[in-house]
């Protein structure tokens, strides 16, 4: 099977990577800049020809015009967690359009999307965001749409997971912030 992943260079991405070639799959991992991009250390040497590096940006439409048609799925795991709040959700919402237009063209039968768990009216824009994309995806006109709607993830390395280590390490004492009285079911 051939899967685009699309956050290859996050925590999800890095470790799913390997997993999937693995697998026996060829992986096409879509990056903004490939010149940053480093395969996991994770990823077996023999495995390394199942996998081929896309430069492409999800917000720059044209720059999608070389991804490969003839994908199998696709793994959405593209997140942005800065910008301005009126920016961000549009920027997200953008991002997914131009993931569906590119992904009608090809024979992509599947998407799987990591979501955020959005069962509460009181949202942070985070969260609206990524219940918003998961409508854009939605939309797609080949593929299915299958949503993993994950709380926080925490594991060495993952932005969860040193925000709250440096917080630790860093302040004694501190006046919380409201998401923290939010109930949440971490993924390690």
């Amino acid at each position: 099977m051939k899967i685009l992943l699309t956050g290859a260079t996050g925590y999800i991405g890095q470790r799913l990577l390997p997993a999937l070639a693995a697998a026996g799959h060829e992986v096409v991992c879509l990056v903004r800049d490939a010149r940053r991009f480093a395969l996991p250390d994770t990823l077996a040497e023999v495995l390394r020809p199942l996998v081929r590096v896309a430069q492409g940006d999800l917000l720059k439409p044209e720059t999608l015009a070389d991804l490969p048609l003839d994908i199998d799925a696709a793994y959405y795991l593209v997140h942005s967690m800065s910008g301005g709040d009126k920016d961000f959700f549009e920027l997200e919402q953008q991002s997914a359009r131009h993931f569906t237009q590119y992904l009608d063209r090809t024979a992509a039968r599947q998407v799987i999307y990591l979501s955020g768990i959005a069962n509460d009216a009181g949202l942070s824009v985070h969260l609206r965001s990524r219940s918003a994309v998961e409508s854009v995806l939605a939309a797609a006109q080949q593929a299915q749409l299958t949503v993993l709607r994950a709380s926080i993830i925490i594991g060495s390395g993952s932005a969860s997971f040193e925000i709250i280590r440096d917080i630790v390490e860093k302040l004694p004492v501190m006046v919380t912030p409201r998401w923290l009285n939010s109930r949440c079911q971490p993924l390690g």
